[in-house]
């Protein structure tokens, strides 16, 4: 079914986006495995799996990405925008330089690299572009304004790019994930204890930084998103939205129910609880 289809992954250097690269191959695509450092991808070319060294902020190393498959392959069907990493801190204390670097990854790097494979999937009149969002893009969390800022961004890009490609047959997907066992938490915990471990908001920030590293332990495997992914990319008629992962459902589920400062409280309460 999926014989001489071609998907690329990014972010492909462990977690999910790795064992995505893994499930995708299995089901029959070629896959291009993509991300800035290709020796912690080796494991995968005993898979028969491309690698792409890639950096999503690089417009250089993407435009060559995409050329590479194109000149190897003459068509991509699959693109999967999984790059992306967390950076916490109150928002007060987080430097404007690492603000935008978190838009370049998160949102800016999966734009462009959507931008370039859309002629090739237009001309083709089919493809998917699954965005790997979070549930972070449906609530907030303190000391998360900026990744959650990324996040929300990527939904309503998504929502609104679905809407401008149905009519070339191209469907636009996003997998919003709850906690994953993946370096992800550890990243955002460490950013989050240095920028704001020692200023006003110290106290909150050290028992945030303890339930990350609760959460972390509770969290999903990357297999449970990969698998999901996988869904997408088979599925005639994809969902528009996926929810899978340790705590995503019933977080938004009641994020739907509760009234804001309800939901606040619910967070803060969390977090207390967990530290």
């Amino acid at each position: 079914m999926n014989k001489n289809k071609v998907a690329l992954v990014t972010g492909a250097s462990s977690g999910i986006g790795k064992e995505t690269a893994k499930m995708l191959t299995e089901v029959g695509f070629k896959v291009y495995a993509a991300a800035r450092r290709t020796d912690r991808m080796a494991d995968l070319i005993s898979s028969n799996i491309d690698l792409l060294a890639m950096d999503v902020t690089d417009d250089d190393s993407m435009q060559n990405g995409i050329d590479t498959i194109i000149n190897q392959m003459g068509r991509i069907d699959v693109l999967v925008n999984n790059a992306g990493y967390g950076s916490y801190g109150a928002l007060e204390d987080v430097p404007m330089e690492e603000a935008r670097y978190q838009f370049e990854v998160n949102v800016f790097g999966l734009a462009r690299l959507t931008q370039l494979v859309l002629p090739y999937m237009r001309a083709q009149r089919s493809g998917k572009i699954i965005n790997v969002s979070s549930m972070g893009g449906k609530i907030g969390e303190p000391h998360g304004s900026w990744y959650h800022a990324t996040k929300f961004a990527v939904e309503g890009l998504s929502d609104s790019l679905r809407m401008e490609l149905k009519e070339f047959g191209i469907d636009v997907v996003v997998v919003e994930p709850g906690a994953i066992k993946t370096e992800w938490a550890s990243i955002a915990r460490d950013k989050m204890l240095q920028t704001s471990g020692n200023t006003a908001y110290a106290a909150l920030t050290h028992k945030h930084a303890a339930m990350f590293a609760k959460a972390d332990k509770m969290g999903s495997d990357p297999v449970v998103i990969a698998k999901t992914i996988r869904k997408a990319a088979t599925a005639s008629h994809p969902k528009t939205r996926y929810i899978a992962g340790s705590g995503a459902y019933p977080i938004l589920f009641a994020k739907k129910i509760l009234s804001d400062r309800m939901f606040d409280r619910l967070m803060i309460g969390m977090i207390n609880q967990l530290s």
